[in-house]
C-alpha cells in the first residue's frame, strides 16, 4: 500500500533518541537501562520500530519523507546492511502530497533510493504497511505507473537524487498545499521543535545535530501521533497484518539484539494472558465491520495499532450489548434485527439507520452504534413497515428473567437473548406480527400494511438436459410455489422457449411476493425477473432471494428432499407419498430441496411435510390454458392502466365476504375448468342461492360476513406461531361456525337441491367437531389477556404446572404463616402485608414506630408517613416465590406448544371445512354478479361453437354504470360454418373490445357464472390466446 493518504494535514519530526529512549527501550525488553546502554548504542527510532513486539502504525494521514544513516558500517537493529554515516535523526512524517507533485517528484528521482530509505520502506513492507518491496525507481515506475494508484512505488524514489542522503527535504516548495492546515497538534509539534533548536539544523542540512535533545517530548509527540491516528474516523483499505513471530521471521536477527530477544522470549510466556484477552477484543472488531461501514476505519486502526495503547481513546470499548448484537449480527447479516431490551426493541448501527429512514424515527449514536428504538407494543405495526418495503427482519427476544438470572451462574453478566423469529414478504406469520394480537392497541387502520391475497414463495430452477427442441434459448424449469400463510404447495416443470412465456404466465398466475433463485440463471429468465419485479411500486415489488447454486444441484437436492421425507414415510400412506415426491422431475426436486432449506431457516418447513396436498399448476386436461399475455391483455387479474384490480375481471366477479373465499375464487378465474359435469354443477349452485326464497342462504352469509381469516390463522397454529388471544378467537369462531351450521341441517335437507351446496353445508360441522373439546380446556378470560399461567381450567393433561403452581402454594403458605411472627415481634395483632408498585409482603409502620422495627429487617420504601419492610424471613421467601413465579411461567409456554402440537393433528381436517366454506362464499359471489341486469345462465356444450346474442363486456358494462352507453353485439362462431371472423373498422370504434368481450364471456362460462348477454351458448374452450 502506498504511504499516502488524503487527510488532515499534520506534522512530526522526530529526532535521535537518547537516554530517556533507552529507558522506554528497557521497559519493552525487561532488562534494567543502565543494562541496556551497555550493550547499545543510542537508538533511533528505527531501532525502537524494529525492536517492538507490535510496531507502532504509521498513521493513516501522513506519509515517511526522510532517512537515517548508521554512525558506522555494519547493520541496523533488526540486521538490514546501511551504508556508513553521521546519524542525523530518525523519520520526518509529513502530510500526502498531491498527485501532481508525486508525479514531478518521480520524473526528478533517477538514481536508486538512499539505503536508510530502502530499510525503512523494507521495514514499513514488512509490517503490512506497503505491498512491493523496496526498489529503484525505474522499477517502481514500471511496476506502477500510475502514481494515484495502491500499489505505487515505494517513497524512496521521490525523492530528488541531488540532495544529500542525511538530508531531510521535502519534494516541492514549503508553500502550504490546499490539504495542508496548521492544525492543533501540528502547531504543537512546531512549538517543540523550536524549543529544542532543531528547525535551523534540519532545514540547513546540518550534519551535527544539537546534543541537547528532549527524548521524553519527542514519545510525547509519538503518543499525541498514535492518539491522532486512532481517532480519526476516515475510512482505510484494511491492512492485512500478518503475527510478529512471522513478520520478523523475514528479517535476519541482529547480534546487537541477541540478548533482548531471549529476555523478550521469557517474557511472552506471562504475557500471553492479557495478549489473549486483546486477541479476543480485536475479533469483537473485526467481526463489526461487515455491519457498520462508519466504524471501518477505527477497525482498521486499532487492528494494526499498538496491543497496548498509551491513551484510553486508542481504546475501541464495546459494551456487553454491542458485542451481543454483533454475535448476532453475525448469524443474520442480511436481515435487520429488533432487539429486546426492556419496554422498547432498539436497532443498531446500519439497521437503525435503515429503520429510521424507513419508519420515520428518531436515529442517534449511542456509544459505539447509531440506535433508535421503538416501544415493544408496537413491534407489528414497524415489522410490517419493514417487510412491505422488501427487508428481511428478525425479533431478538431476552430469553431469562430478572429473578432466575439473580440465582443463576450467569447473574452479573448481560440478559441472554436469541433470534426468536424472522420475517419476510412471505413469511409473515407470528404473534409479533398479527394485529390480531393487539386488539385493544389503539392503531390506525392504514398503518398496518394489509395482507395481499396471496403471499407465494416461488422457487425456480432450470436445466439443459432433456430439452427436445435444441433451439437457442430453450429450457427445461421446474417450480416450487409454497404460501406459507394457508399451506398452499404447488409445482411444475415445463419447457419453455427464448420468450419465457411459460414462466411468466405461472408468475402472473400465482403473483408471489418472493421468489427463491439461484445465484445464477440464464439470460433470458433473469430478463424476466427484472422485468417482473420491476412492475410494481416498491412496497408492492417481488423480494428477490439468493441461494447459492450447490443447493440446487440435483445431487446435493436429493439428498435432500430424501433426508426430509424419509423421516415420516413409516405407514404404507407415507411411502406412497414419498415415492411420488422423489420420481418428481429433477428441476422440481432442486426446487424443492433449496425451498426446504429456505423455510428451515423461519421454522416453517412443516407446511411441506404432506406430499399428498401438493397440487400440480398446470394439470393436463383438466383447467384451461391462459398464458401470461392473455392474463395481461384480457386484464382478468389487473388492469393495464395502474396495474390494480379496479378495472379487471376478478374486480367485476368478487363479491366474497371472506378472505379465503376471496383466494379461491382468484383461482377460479385463473383456471378455468374443462369438465362439462363441473362447470353446471357449480352453475346449478349459482342457480339455486339466485332463485332460492329459503332463508337458509341469508343466514350462511351472514355468518360467513363475520368471519376473520380462519384459513390463515390455522396454518399459524400449524406452526405454532400464535398468540393465545389468536388461538382462542380461531377456536370460539370454528365452535360457532359448527354450532350454526349443525342448526341449519335440517332446513339444508329440506330446501337445498344443489348437490355441490349441500355436500359442503352437511360437511362442515362434522370436520369442525374436534374445535369443542380444545375450546373447553381455556379459561376464556386469560387467553384474551395472554396470560398462559392461568390459561388451562383443567391441568389433569398439565402435571408440569400443576406441580410448580403446588410449589407456588407452599411458599405462599409459609409466608401467611409468618405474618403471625411478625405480629408477636410488633405486638400488633391487626398488622396486615400490604403490596405497593408491585412489591408484597410488605409491613407498613408509622415513621413514629419505626424504632420497634428490628435492626435485621429490610427498608423496602417510605414516604413522609410511613415506612415499609421486609422481615429476613420474608426477603427470602419473596426471592424463591418470584423465581417460581417465573419457572411457571416458562412452564406454561412450553406446555403451551405442547397443546399447539395436539391441536395440529386436527389441522387438515379444519382446513377441508375451511375450503368448504370458501367454495360456498364463491359461489354467493357468482349470484350476486347474476343478480345484475342483463345476466344469463350460459349453456355450456361439447360442441365447437359460441353463439352469444347481445353479448356486453364485463369490465366496461360496469364502469359506465347506469349510463347504458354500452352498445351490445353477437357472436356466432361453429365448427361447420363461420369459424373465423375478421373486424374492421376506424380507430377507436371498439373492435379490441369486442374481441376481449368474447374472451371474457367464455372464461366467465367456464368458471360457473352467469354471463353479460341476453343468451349465450359456449362449447368447451381449452384455450384462449392474445398477442
Amino acid at each position: 500500500m502506498p504511504m499516502f493518504w488524503d487527510t488532515a494535514a499534520m506534522q512530526f519530526s522526530v529526532r535521535t533518541m537518547t537516554a530517556a529512549a533507552n529507558t522506554s527501550q528497557a521497559h519493552q525488553t525487561g532488562i534494567s537501562p543502565s543494562e541496556l546502554g551497555a550493550k547499545l548504542q543510542p537508538p533511533r527510532l528505527l531501532d525502537l520500530i524494529c525492536a517492538a513486539e507490535t510496531p507502532p502504525p504509521i498513521p493513516a494521514h501522513c506519509r515517511v519523507v526522510t532517512c537515517s544513516r548508521p554512525q558506522t558500517p555494519g547493520t541496523c537493529g533488526r540486521g538490514l546492511a546501511l551504508p556508513a554515516g553521521p546519524c542525523t535523526g530518525g523519520v520526518t512524517l509529513r502530510p500526502a502530497m498531491s498527485s501532481r507533485k508525486l508525479a514531478s517528484g518521480r520524473a526528478a528521482a533517477s538514481g536508486p533510493a538512499p539505503a536508510g530509505q530502502a530499510v525503512l520502506s523494507r521495514f514499513f513492507q514488512s509490517t503490512g504497511s506497503l505491498n512491493s518491496t523496496s526498489c529503484p525507481t525505474g522499477a517502481a515506475e514500471k511496476a506502477n505507473p500510475d502514481p494515484d494508484s495502491d500499489s505505487a512505488a515505494p517513497l524512496a524514489s521521490t525523492f530528488p537524487p541531488q540532495l544529500p542522503p542525511h538530508v531531510v527535504a521535502e519534494i516541492g516548495s514549503n508553500k502550504k498545499r490546499p490539504l495542508e492546515s496548521d492544525g492543533p497538534v501540528q502547531k504543537k509539534a512546531k512549538k517543540v521543535q523550536e524549543k529544542e533548536g532543531r528547525s535551523d539544523s534540519i532545514m540547513s542540512g546540518n550534519s551535527e545535530p544539537k546534543k541537547s535533545l528532549r527524548t521524553k517530548s519527542v514519545l510525547k509527540s509519538l503518543e499525541k501521533l498514535k492518539e491522532f491516528c486512532c481517532d480519526s474516523a476516515l475510512p482505510q483499505k484494511r491492512v492485512q497484518t500478518e503475527p510478529p513471530q512471522k513478520r520478523f521471521a523475514v528479517l535476519p536477527k541482529c547480534t546487537d539484539f541477541d540478548d533482548i530477544n531471549h529476555l523478550r522470549a521469557k517474557k511472552a510466556v506471562s504475557c500471553e494472558d492479557s495478549k489473549s484477552r486483546i486477541s479476543q477484543k480485536d475479533k469483537a472488531l473485526s467481526d463489526l465491520s461487515p455491519f457498520g461501514s462508519s466504524h471501518t476505519g477505527n477497525d482498521n486502526l486499532q487492528k494494526t495499532s499498538d496491543p497496548k495503547p498509551s491513551n484510553k481513546r486508542t481504546k475501541s470499548i464495546y459494551t456487553p450489548l454491542e458485542l451481543q448484537y454483533i454475535e448476532l449480527k453475525q448469524q443474520q447479516k442480511d436481515a435487520i434485527l429488533c432487539v429486546e431490551c426492556g419496554y422498547k426493541y432498539r436497532f443498531f448501527g446500519e439497521d437503525a439507520e435503515i429503520a429510521a429512514r424507513e419508519l420515520n424515527i428518531y436515529c442517534h449514536l449511542d456509544h459505539n452504534f447509531m440506535t433508535a428504538s421503538i416501544p415493544t407494543h408496537r413491534l407489528f405495526v414497524h415489522v410490517r413497515r419493514l417487510v412491505a418495503k422488501g427487508y428481511k427482519v428478525g425479533v431478538v427476544k431476552q430469553t431469562e428473567t430478572a429473578a432466575l438470572k439473580a440465582v443463576g451462574d450467569n447473574r452479573s453478566s448481560l440478559f441472554s437473548r436469541k433470534l426468536t423469529a424472522l420475517y419476510t414478504k412471505s413469511t409473515l406469520i407470528g404473534e409479533d406480527v398479527n394485529p390480531l394480537v393487539k386488539v385493544d392497541d389503539a392503531v390506525n387502520v392504514d398503518e398496518i400494511i394489509t395482507d395481499s391475497s396471496t403471499s407465494f414463495l416461488l422457487c425456480i430452477c432450470e436445466i439443459k438436459e432433456n430439452i427436445k427442441d435444441k433451439k437457442k434459448g430453450n429450457i427445461f424449469i421446474g417450480i416450487v410455489g409454497v404460501q406459507p400463510a394457508t399451506g398452499e404447495v404447488v409445482f411444475d416443470s415445463f419447457q419453455d422457449s427464448a420468450s419465457r412465456l411459460e414462466l411468466e404466465t405461472r408468475i402472473l398466475c400465482l403473483q408471489p411476493v418472493e421468489l427463491l433463485l439461484p445465484s445464477h440463471l440464464s439470460e433470458q429468465t433473469e430478463a424476466l425477473i427484472h422485468r417482473a419485479t420491476a412492475a410494481s411500486v416498491r412496497d408492492d415489488r417481488i423480494r428477490v432471494e439468493r441461494m447459492d447454486n450447490v443447493y440446487f444441484e440435483y445431487s446435493h437436492a436429493f439428498q435432500a428432499v430424501t433426508e426430509f421425507y424419509a423421516k415420516d414415510a413409516v405407514d404404507t400412506q407415507a411411502s406412497q407419498s414419498f415415492s411420488g415426491i422423489i420420481n418428481l422431475e429433477k428441476p422440481v426436486i432442486c426446487s424443492l430441496a433449496a425451498i426446504i432449506r429456505y423455510l428451515k431457516e423461519f421454522n416453517l418447513e412443516k407446511v411441506l411435510s404432506q406430499p399428498k396436498n401438493f397440487k400440480q399448476l398446470s394439470g393436463e386436461m383438466e383447467f384451461m390454458t391462459i398464458n401470461g399475455t392473455t392474463l395481461r391483455n384480457l386484464e382478468i387479474l389487473q388492469n393495464q392502466t395502474d396495474m390494480k384490480t379496479k378495472g379487471s375481471l376478478l374486480w367485476v366477479l368478487d363479491h366474497t365476504k371472506t378472505s379465503f373465499g376471496r383466494r379461491k375464487l382468484k383461482k377460479w378465474v385463473t383456471q378455468p375448468l374443462l369438465k362439462l359435469r363441473e362447470i353446471n354443477a357449480r352453475l346449478d349452485a349459482v342457480s339455486e342461492v339466485l332463485h332460492s326464497e329459503s332463508s337458509v342462504f341469508s343466514q350462511i352469509e351472514n355468518h360467513l360476513r363475520k368471519l376473520p381469516d380462519i384459513e390463515r390463522g390455522l396454518c399459524s397454529i400449524y406452526h405454532k406461531k400464535c398468540s393465545t388471544q389468536e388461538f382462542f378467537l380461531i377456536v370460539k369462531t370454528l365452535y360457532h361456525l359448527k354450532s350454526e351450521f349443525q342448526a341449519l341441517i335440517p332446513a339444508v335437507n329440506s330446501h337445498v337441491r344443489s348437490d355441490l351446496l349441500q355436500t359442503f353445508i352437511l360437511e362442515i360441522p362434522e370436520l369442525l367437531s374436534p374445535v369443542e373439546h380444545y375450546l373447553r380446556i381455556l379459561n376464556e378470560q386469560a387467553a384474551k389477556t395472554g396470560d398462559k399461567t392461568e390459561l388451562f381450567n383443567d391441568l389433569t393433561d398439565f402435571p408440569l404446572i400443576k406441580k410448580r403452581k403446588d410449589e407456588i402454594q407452599e411458599v405462599t403458605d409459609k409466608i401467611q404463616i409468618h405474618l403471625q411472627e411478625i405480629r408477636k415481634i410488633l405486638k400488633n395483632p391487626s398488622i396486615q402485608y400490604v403490596t405497593v408498585s408491585g412489591q408484597e409482603f410488605m409491613i407498613e409502620m408509622k415513621n413514629s414506630a419505626v424504632s420497634c422495627i428490628p435492626t435485621d429487617w429490610v427498608k423496602v420504601g417510605s414516604t413522609k408517613a410511613v415506612s415499609r419492610f421486609h422481615s429476613p424471613f420474608i426477603v427470602e421467601n419473596y426471592r424463591h416465590l418470584n423465581q417460581l413465579r417465573e419457572q411457571l411461567v416458562l412452564d406454561c409456554s412450553t406446555e403451551w406448544l405442547d397443546f399447539l402440537e395436539n391441536f395440529s393433528e386436527h389441522y387438515h381436517s379444519l382446513c377441508k371445512a375451511v375450503r368448504h366454506l370458501a367454495t360456498v362464499d364463491c359461489i354467493f359471489s357468482l349470484a350476486k354478479v347474476a343478480k345484475q341486469g342483463h345476466y344469463c345462465r350460459p349453456t355450456l356444450q361439447e360442441e365447437r361453437k359460441i353463439v352469444i346474442k347481445n353479448g356486453r363486456h364485463p369490465v366496461i358494462d360496469v364502469l359506465l354504470g347506469e349510463q347504458d352507453q354500452y352498445v351490445p353485439n353477437s357472436t356466432n362462431l361453429s365448427g361447420d360454418s363461420e369459424r373465423v371472423m375478421i373486424i374492421t373498422g376506424p380507430n377507436m370504434g371498439g373492435k379490441s373490445s369486442y374481441i376481449k368481450q368474447v374472451a371474457l364471456i367464455t372464461v366467465m362460462a367456464q368458471i360457473g357464472s352467469y354471463v353479460p348477454a341476453e343468451e349465450a351458448t359456449i362449447g368447451i374452450v381449452d384455450g384462449i390466446f392474445t398477442r
